[in-house]
């Protein structure tokens, strides 16, 4: 049985078959290329809302390209004797189909929505910066299944979409991406605060990437003290970035320079102090 059928495959539909595919990957092909030359008109535009764009198209251009292999598939099938009863039994019970793969694939499906969700309601794009996880990551690519998020280590976090759809996530593209940051240092109880205060913002104001060097005194540094614990004084210097990238790396930076500064000045950064009291001085005093 197999050996007739696969005879009338070669013999008789070799060629139908051969263009079903040629045209498939023609199809694909072109495609692929509108969407190509889309996405770089789009980028080159620049305008608001090109990344949810992007985003969206490239959703669809995967499963665009999806449907047209899997058309191709179900036409070859039509074309073969023997399997035609089969593909018109595949569509007439689809329904029947579509329930047991819902229950055999329930994780893929839900990813596969929660792709379709991202896309559509666009919590993130493509090329957006994000913070999940406790990772800072730039969003690479978006399929059907995952979502692809480059870390600041270059390293590669694919998250399915289902878990990514239901996490908490900062994105610090929506709506523009420059970032108020923070800086904390302690300082002790003996230190000069004020002293300190000014110490820390001129670190910050001198440094490159402060962004009021560019916009002026709406995006000016400044630092408040934020809370008085048990053997040290919270100070925290807030600052303008242009985005997080820059902001975290500035963070790394200031916590240097600030500790040479206060080093320099003579500003105490604490540890804590412990008394140690013995059991026998105590005896000592009673006695």
């Amino acid at each position: 049985m197999i050996k007739e059928v696969l005879e009338t495959i070669y013999f008789n539909l070799g060629w139908k078959v051969i263009a079903i595919i040629v045209f498939s990957f023609i199809l694909w092909y072109i495609l692929n290329s509108f969407f190509s030359k889309l996405f770089v008109r789009i980028r080159n535009q620049n305008k608001k809302g090109a990344r949810i764009k992007i985003t969206r198209l490239e959703l669809m251009r995967k499963a665009t390209s999806t449907l047209i292999f899997i058309l191709a598939i179900i036409a070859i099938l039509f074309m073969i004797p023997g399997f035609s009863n089969l593909a018109y039994s595949l569509v007439a019970g689809a329904g029947f189909a579509a329930i047991i793969l819902g229950f055999a694939a329930q994780k893929t499906l839900g990813n596969v929505l929660a792709g379709i969700s991202i896309a559509v309601y666009a919590p993130f794009r493509v090329g957006d910066k994000l913070n999940i996880f406790d990772q800072f990551g730039e969003v690479e690519d978006l399929t059907l299944r995952h979502t692809v998020i480059k870390t600041w280590d270059n390293k590669r976090l694919v998250v399915p979409n289902s878990t990514i759809d239901n996490k908490e996530v900062i994105n610090f593209s929506l709506g523009g991406e420059e970032v108020l940051w923070t800086q904390e240092i302690r300082i002790s109880y003996d230190s000069d605060i004020d002293k300190a205060k000014k110490l820390m913002l001129e670190e910050v104001k001198k440094h490159k990437d402060n962004l009021a060097k560019k916009e002026g005194k709406e995006k000016e540094p400044f630092v408040r003290v934020v809370s008085c614990e048990d053997f040290f004084i919270r100070l925290r210097a807030y600052y303008w970035c242009e985005d997080a990238w820059v902001a975290w790396r500035m963070s790394h930076e200031l916590i240097e320079s600030i500790k040479k500064k206060f080093d320099k000045e003579g500003i105490e950064i604490p540890y804590p102090y412990r008394t140690i009291v013995y059991k026998k001085d105590f005896e000592g005093k009673n006695n």
